[in-house]
């Protein structure tokens, strides 16, 4: 018993001797400031809850729906719970693993009496973490529920960012079919016109063709507009976790908030703001604990074995009849493997080298992505008003040129190619107040919006009718 005692107290206290790397963060060089931004602004859009930034009633009641019943939303709560269960897993091997047994057993042969035996038994395992093999799994394995978490901080995010980016398409898709449609009335008057014209003999032929030819370029766009309008909404309500079906709308695209100036917070920050981050460092934290699991496998596994039991030939008498006992302490090591265990020590050093370099990149890039929807919201705004002038500009010439038609100073063929210019300049200018919108989004999405939100926040925000009216937590978890 002393020798078992004195081997038990050597483990506990050696147990603090763990091996394998501690995990540093790796040096990442933030710039400044965002690449095409003029000053860096230690404010963030990213600090709004995103019914703050997305205030269209219907898009907020989309983007609540989408957090109730998306697919991506109940795969990511699964794989947490996963992960949860699986760090549990591990924490219970710090703990002796206690269990128990009991048994009935006969015996009959010639010349002997039947023999009838009951036992039992409650028995004990448990390893001794010397090299620190069991607090490096636990290490790993709770980094791992960490990634796991931070990969659904980042669907709920990517979520709301998808639903918005969709919503701001079809309302684009909408206006566009708007004034195909407005167009190819207008076209149509002036191809009947032209054909009662034609049959009076009052129009030729040539004007005729090329009314018809008008109106019939521009209807040709109509159905190819419904079809898309057809894929975004089944788009949509895939998002919303639901069977595909018309989508509600709210304000028109022109109506839709947005920001003269963004602020994007300081590029240092980003590393605690974007969910994908700190889940790429969480993996970076359980490769590098796995280094130590697999050194530790180079050494012994020290563990004390226990067994309380007894055995009687009457039920009654199991335990009147004494008990026997034993305590072991068991030592069980490698010998030869084959060079299995350098290899995974070796594989397990590669494992961490590609986590790191994965982390870095995806640093790396963040700053990329935020630079780039700066740069597209606040480019896109010139090249809006711009086209604004534009339209501007070709509606005066559709106007003018009815003026120089009535007047009977020109043909109607000025008129046509009046229509005609305008007409792509409008889509053109939807597209380009589209663009600014999903660079918003974007940008949103590339700083991490919503970080201060709890997980509280994100869950309550899918069933409150109306989240704006209830503030958030303004910490993280």
């Amino acid at each position: 018993m002393r020798k078992t005692a004195c081997l038990f107290l050597l483990a506990l206290g050696l147990s603090g001797c763990a091996v394998g790397p501690k995990y540093k963060r790796p040096v990442i060089t933030a710039p400044d400031k965002y690449y095409t931004e003029e000053a860096p602004d230690p404010n963030s859009i990213a600090d709004l809850p995103w019914w703050e930034l997305f205030k269209d009633p219907v898009l907020q009641n989309l983007i609540q729906e989408a957090l109730k019943n998306n697919y991506d939303v109940a795969t990511a709560a699964a794989r947490v719970e996963q992960a949860r269960a699986q760090a549990g897993i591990s924490k219970s091997f710090y703990y002796p693993q206690i269990g128990y047994g009991a048994g009935i057993s006969g015996q009959k042969a010639e010349l002997v009496p039947n023999h009838t035996y009951y036992n039992y038994n409650v028995n004990l395992a448990w390893e001794l973490d010397l090299w620190g093999r069991i607090r490096k799994l636990n290490e790993q394995q709770k980094a791992i529920f960490f990634a796991t978490h931070e990969a659904q901080r980042g669907v709920w995010l990517s979520l709301v960012s998808d639903v918005a980016q969709a919503y701001f398409e079809l309302r684009a898709l909408d206006e566009q079919l708007q004034i195909a449609k407005d167009t190819g009335v207008s076209f149509q008057e002036s191809y009947d016109l032209f054909n009662k014209k034609l049959s009076g003999g009052a129009a030729s032929a040539l004007e005729t063709s090329r009314a018809e030819g008008a109106m019939a370029d521009v209807l040709a766009q109509v159905p190819d507009l419904e079809r898309q309008i057809v894929a975004k909404e089944n788009q949509i309500s895939l998002l919303l976790g639901k069977n595909p079906g018309e989508v509600p709308r709210g304000a028109h695209l022109s109506e839709q908030h947005d920001l003269d100036t963004v602020p994007a917070g300081l590029p240092s920050t980003l590393l605690e703001r974007r969910p994908d981050l700190r889940q790429a460092e969480q993996q970076l934290v359980a490769a590098n604990a796995a280094i130590g699991v697999a050194k530790a496998n180079f050494f012994p596994v020290i563990s004390l074995t226990s067994l309380l039991g007894g055995v009687s030939p009457q039920l009654s008498g199991l335990v009147s009849s004494g008990t026997q006992w034993s305590v072991a302490g068991n030592i069980a090591g490698p010998l030869f493997t084959g060079g299995r265990l350098k290899s995974e020590y070796r594989l397990a050093f590669a494992q961490r080298d590609e986590a790191q370099s994965l982390y870095e990149k995806s640093v790396t890039q963040a700053f990329g992505e935020v630079s780039t929807a700066l740069s597209a919201h606040q480019k896109l705004a010139e090249s809006l008003k711009q086209e604004a002038r534009s339209v501007t500009a070709y509606q005066e010439a559709v106007r003018l040129a009815n003026l120089r038609y009535d007047s009977g100073l020109s043909a109607y063929f000025e008129v046509i190619d009046a229509k005609l210019n305008l007409f792509p300049v409008e889509l053109t200018l939807v597209q380009y107040d589209l663009g600014r919108k999903v660079a918003l989004v974007n940008l949103y999405r590339a700083l991490g919006g919503g970080w201060k939100l709890t997980d509280l926040d994100w869950t309550k925000s899918a069933t409150n009718s109306n989240p704006a009216q209830q503030p958030p937590s303004t910490t993280n978890r």
